[in-house]
């Protein structure tokens, strides 16, 4: 495990599927008709759990365990938009069997359009 360091930045890019959409909204019980349900162009709206699911991935790679997360969703997300999730460690306390850190999080869709921000607060344990 290379230790967390400030201004370390990650990305991870995806798109989600009608299939991702139905599973998500099975697993969280969100099954809303917007979310399953064919918009005229034949996309679903994906959840913004679902979305959110991102930065928990590049957190998963970074083995962070977090602590609070915040996200502000400001466009909708349908299936088939790729979408870029850059994620940037901001602050980084050592302590005796930690690092304690927080990042900030954007997500954007293939146009350049910012569709959710946020921030995490998360820890990484040291390694024995």
């Amino acid at each position: 495990m290379t230790p967390p360091s400030e201004g370390d930045t990650r990305t991870f890019q995806r798109t989600f599927t009608p299939e991702d959409v139905r599973q998500f909204g099975e697993v969280s019980g969100d099954e809303q008709p917007r979310h399953l349900e064919p918009d005229d162009e034949g996309r679903l709206l994906v959840h913004g759990l679902l979305t959110a699911t991102m930065p928990t991935k590049i957190g998963g790679d970074l083995e962070v365990l977090g602590r609070s997360m915040a996200f502000d969703f400001r466009k909708p997300v349908y299936t088939g938009e790729t979408l870029t999730c850059e994620m940037t460690i901001e602050e980084v306390t050592e302590r005796a069997d930690r690092y304690d850190l927080s990042a900030a999080v954007t997500c954007e869709n293939e146009d350049g359009e910012t569709v959710m921000t946020g921030t995490v607060e998360g820890l990484v344990w040291k390694q024995v």
